[in-house]
């Protein structure tokens, strides 16, 4: 994608990845819309960077969603690029009888449903531009499953195939559709332990790479940095290591 002359909308864009990127994409002199459900963390962003704009949504609520989006496509008549990049992760135990399934469609409706929602109510505006672009993200878990978190790992697996089927279907429209699958990241996607997780990748490092690769890899469809290789390749391998690194990777995690 071009880096500038943009208006971008990025949901989730109050903190983690969304709110860096929102932030590198300011300074480079985009128009910048964050969205997300808790008004006090757009507030502290957009009065950290000057001009950034902001909007409150539940992505959750379809009606909310469609509302916000005709909203969207009103006021930002220049829409040329949506970053769909809210998104929840909690461990569920499917063993438990007391389990509750709210989580998992909560999840399913954040991390899958919103954004193809989101895509499809905004796509129209996003056609009417010279050049757009939609960025989904999605994680290298979608390639290689934490076992704890077995519905956000399915949702982006699912965001991975709807990319591509929508990358095809855009093919020659104006439209491209970028990747962003990353590693384990130090944000507060998982709670404040995650934030200070040795393991974790610091933020400002990922988020580095990834406008490296934007900048200077300009036909990539997948934003890969080398700490997801791993997950992103493990297929690859084949089955027999595969399913090693799997349970490796899943008993680390896990502490077992």
């Amino acid at each position: 994608m071009d880096m500038t002359g943009n208006t971008i909308l990025i949901t989730g864009g109050g903190s983690g990845i969304g709110k860096a990127l929102a932030v590198e994409f300011h300074k480079l002199g985009n128009r910048v819309i964050v969205a997300g459900r808790r008004q006090a963390a757009l507030d502290a962003v957009t009065a950290a960077n000057p001009g950034m704009q902001s909007a409150v949504v539940d992505l959750q609520d379809p009606a909310a969603l469609d509302a916000f989006a005709a909203t969207v496509a009103s006021e930002y008549p220049s829409l040329n690029a949506l970053f769909n990049n809210a998104g929840v992760m909690k461990p569920e135990n499917l063993l438990s009888p007391d389990e509750s399934f709210a989580v998992a469609e909560a999840t399913v409706a954040t991390n899958l449903l919103a954004p193809m929602r989101l895509t499809k109510a905004l796509l129209p505006v996003l056609l009417k531009q010279d050049r757009a672009t939609i960025l989904n993200v999605s994680s290298g878990l979608a390639f290689l499953p934490l076992a704890m978190t077995p519905t956000y790992s399915a949702t982006k697996a699912a965001i991975h195939s709807y990319s591509q089927s929508l990358r095809y279907q855009l093919k020659g429209a104006g439209v491209e559709v970028l990747e962003l699958a990353p590693p384990y990241v130090a944000t507060e996607l998982m709670g404040a332990g995650q934030l200070k997780d040795p393991r974790a990748m610091p933020l400002t490092e990922f988020i580095a790479q990834v406008m490296e690769i934007l900048s200077t890899q300009p036909q990539a469809t997948e934003i890969l940095v080398k700490n997801v290789y791993p997950l992103r390749f493990a297929e690859e391998q084949g089955h027999d290591k595969y399913e090693t690194f799997f349970a490796t990777f899943n008993d680390a995690m896990t502490g077992h």
